[in-house]
């Protein structure tokens, strides 16, 4: 009964009325900071992977924040505003909102990125990652913003078919005007995902063209010739290229060796001394082992191949 007549004059007085609703929402806002901190938090810190943590960490304080806005909408309907100040005052609040889960989206994604950045870069050695991961970041924070302001747009009164339409041509003249840059950066982020080369690796693209790969950069290749000149490949052609690589995926070569015996050898006898002179060799493998094949009766001796893997 008590509980009533409270509700009732806190109803009747639209200024106390108001004043509740903010403080309620602003409670509840702060309860999530501190239910994600010290709960959610302890909870995630449990898992293996780090990204629950960071996301649970950088989104907790805008999620309380758009709390705290809707209770800051809901406390000035009690007291009577003039419906445009209303109006205008909603829209102010409803932009900051979605400004709000803007951020909070772009933020998500960064952290997947950089988690992403750094699981590729523990198994390259090329700078390459870091680039194309700063270029992805770079990209989708431009997307999601933009995003962001399509869905802010109407809010004011703002019709977006028109502009769509205009982003639309601008995107496919900028697109012609960048296509060779555009096609030599997604070129890298393919030999960077496909992992076909990576430094240090011995690769041949055609007969002119073979040495050990210098540096993977943005928009070209590096590789360094065995008469030591140095060759610059935009990395949209290398990514379209046969690429003959001898380190991946087995940095082991097979080796041949051509000889030759008089007529009257015992065959069986030449090939159990060759290939247990291969096997001694440094750095033979012994699985699979060396094989020995006779390949021709030439004119003066017999012809004898044989495969060793190093």
């Amino acid at each position: 009964m008590v509980f009533d007549k409270y509700i009732s004059f806190v109803q009747g007085n639209k200024y106390l009325y108001s004043f509740v609703i903010l403080v309620v929402f602003f409670i509840l806002s702060e309860l999530v900071v501190l239910i994600s901190t010290r709960l959610i938090l302890r909870l995630t810190l449990k898992t293996k992977t780090k990204i629950d943590d960071l996301i649970v960490s950088k989104t907790n304080k805008p999620i309380s924040l758009i709390l705290l806005l809707i209770g800051i909408r809901l406390a000035l309907f009690p007291l009577g505003i003039r419906q445009n100040i209303l109006d205008s005052l909603e829209r102010i609040i409803l932009s900051a909102i979605m400004l709000i889960i803007t951020y909070i989206v772009i933020v998500v994604v960064d952290i997947i990125l950089d988690n992403w950045a750094r699981k590729i870069a523990e198994k390259t050695h090329s700078h390459v990652d870091d680039e194309v991961i700063l270029l992805f970041k770079r990209m989708s924070r431009i997307f999601l913003s933009i995003i962001g302001l399509l869905f802010i747009l109407p809010v004011w009164g703002v019709q977006i078919g028109p502009l769509l339409a205009s982003l639309g041509i601008a995107g496919i003249a900028v697109a012609f005007a960048l296509q060779s840059t555009l096609g030599n950066i997604f070129g890298g982020a393919s030999i960077l995902l496909d992992k076909s080369i990576k430094v240090g690796d011995k690769i041949e693209l055609d007969e002119n063209t073979m040495g050990t790969v210098e540096d993977v950069g943005l928009r070209s290749t590096k590789i360094r010739t065995f008469d030591n000149e140095l060759i610059t490949i935009p990395n949209g052609k290398l990514a379209e290229s046969r690429i003959l690589n001898f380190v991946q995926p087995d940095p082991s070569v097979r080796i041949k060796i051509e000889f030759g015996v008089e007529y009257g050898s015992d065959t069986s006898k030449v090939r159990k001394i060759v290939i247990e002179t291969l096997k001694k060799v440094p750095n033979a493998l012994k699985n699979p082992e060396p094989r020995v094949l006779m390949m021709d009766m030439a004119d003066f001796s017999l012809k004898f191949m044989a495969f060793v893997l190093g």
